[in-house]
């Protein structure tokens, strides 16, 4: 299965949602608590996303609003370290911060911290963006956290709205984050309206499950989404790999065996490097191999933004390493 896209657009993607600063403990393997020293990174799904497709040769921008102080100019100057556009990020003053996190590169027990009171990215609105710039993107991404609350949640569904009118490929990577939500029956709700209005649908189990209502009508629930018009859907399951559903068919994806340093930052590799794979003409099976790869590429380093592989490196990777 190949999907067109049109390439002449500014863009090749858009991605909305969450950036930040990540602050890892050193040496690799430290308790926070333990630590006296911190390497700092930017982190976020969205940043991490839009990065990946940076590192891989495609122009992206991220649309969130990033707070005016030296964290939120931290994150604004390091994404343009990657060439990440962000001129689209609106500064918010105030009580309002960009996301904060401790993140313990250690595989066992590994504990993550987030500060996200007031979140910056949360206020995102409506008046940020206009059909023109929805329509210069290829691809809209938009991440689950986006939807946790208002004014995020209105302006995210607003873009997915103008993505289906001006052509423009639409993706919800579900990203679920429990403490952002007022509910479980919340989420369900608003990622049923997300999904409604989207081309694709990218997820793992525990998050297709509250898109379910249960954990045991998860497949299902993935399975609904195409027959209800999704382009396709991508059922992650961590170490067992994925299953992606078309309506032509539907396939098992496995993972590539490293030694991971870290838990996180694999499905933020995943969206991107699968979006990249597709722009670059890939289908849909060799896409989703791909981004196996780049998310085990980046469990095995440290970091997130930083850890996202260029194409050459990706390849190199895929060339070296065994899927199983």
């Amino acid at each position: 299965m190949a999907l067109a896209f049109d390439l002449k657009r500014p863009f090749a993607a858009i991605v909305i949602g969450r950036a930040g600063m990540d602050l890892y403990p050193l040496p690799d393997g430290t308790e926070t608590e333990s630590t006296e020293q911190f390497a700092a990174g930017v982190g976020g799904s969205a940043g991490n996303i839009a990065v990946a497709l940076s590192r891989q040769g495609y122009r992206a921008a991220l649309l969130s609003p990033l707070s005016e102080d030296s964290v939120g100019r931290f994150v604004r100057k390091h994404l343009a370290r990657y060439a990440v556009d962000t001129s689209r990020c609106r500064v918010v003053a105030g009580e309002y911060r960009t996301s904060l996190a401790i993140c313990e590169t250690r595989l066992d027990d590994c504990e993550t911290v987030f500060y996200r009171n007031s979140a910056a990215d949360l206020q995102l609105r409506a008046d940020d963006f206009d059909p023109a710039f929805i329509g210069s993107a290829a691809v809209l991404i938009v991440t689950g956290t986006a939807l946790a609350a208002e004014p995020s949640r209105s302006a995210a569904l607003q873009a997915l709205e103008l993505a289906r009118s001006a052509g423009t490929f639409s993706i919800l990577d579900v990203d679920h984050r429990p403490v952002s939500w007022q509910s479980a029956q919340e989420a369900l709700r608003i990622y049923a309206q997300a999904a409604s209005r989207c081309d694709a649908v990218v997820g793992n189990d525990e998050e297709f499950a509250v898109i379910a209502g249960d954990a045991a009508n998860a497949m299902a629930a993935a399975t609904r989404l195409v027959q209800e018009g999704r382009r396709f859907v991508i059922f992650k399951r961590g170490s067992s790999g994925s299953l992606t559903i078309t309506t032509q068919t539907t396939f098992e994806t496995g993972i590539f065996a490293v030694d991971a340093k870290k838990p996180f930052g694999a499905g933020d590799a995943f969206l991107g490097s699968l979006v990249a794979a597709l722009l670059s003409g890939r289908e849909l099976e060799p896409a989703v191999t791909r981004a196996s790869a780049a998310a085990a590429y980046v469990v095995s380093r440290r970091g997130c933004a930083a850890a996202m592989p260029t194409a050459a490196e990706l390849e190199s990777f895929v060339q070296t390493h065994s899927i199983k």
